[in-house]
């Protein structure tokens, strides 16, 4: 892994369609924005914000996510999230995670990913089909 600072920082976009509505996606029954899919451009954020410093088979996976989802958004909205980094601890790095809509702050929290080798990984992962 290359070497970054705190400090670094990402951010992902995604419009607001059906297949990301609460309803559709299995986490309530209104046509919201879903706390899941507000979750997954949290983390895309965060990866995007590393993904520079990642060298040869090196990932990250999440390991911890505690987020607050405070305001709902409709169908036709833009939605941002961005990740800035606020620790490093060896592989480990501490993310301050937030989502915006058109209108505004929709979910803020604390996000920690990972560094790991992919193909170790997986082969870690498929070894549990063998028990």
């Amino acid at each position: 892994m290359k070497t970054f600072n705190i400090g670094a920082k990402g951010s992902a976009e995604l419009f607001v369609d059906d297949s990301s509505l609460a309803v559709n996606v299995g986490s309530g029954s209104l046509e919201v924005l879903a706390t899941p899919t507000m979750t997954m451009l949290m983390e895309k954020a965060a990866c995007g914000c590393i993904a520079p410093y990642l060298e040869g088979d090196e990932t990250t996976v999440g390991t911890e996510l505690s987020i607050k989802h405070i305001s709902p958004t409709p169908a036709g909205m833009n939605v941002t999230a961005e990740a800035e980094v606020t620790e490093i601890n060896g592989r480990e790095i501490v993310f301050k995670v937030s989502a915006y809509d058109d209108s505004g702050l929709i979910g803020s929290g604390v996000h920690k990913r990972f560094v790991v080798f992919g193909n170790r990984f997986m082969a870690k992962a498929a070894a549990k089909l063998n028990k």
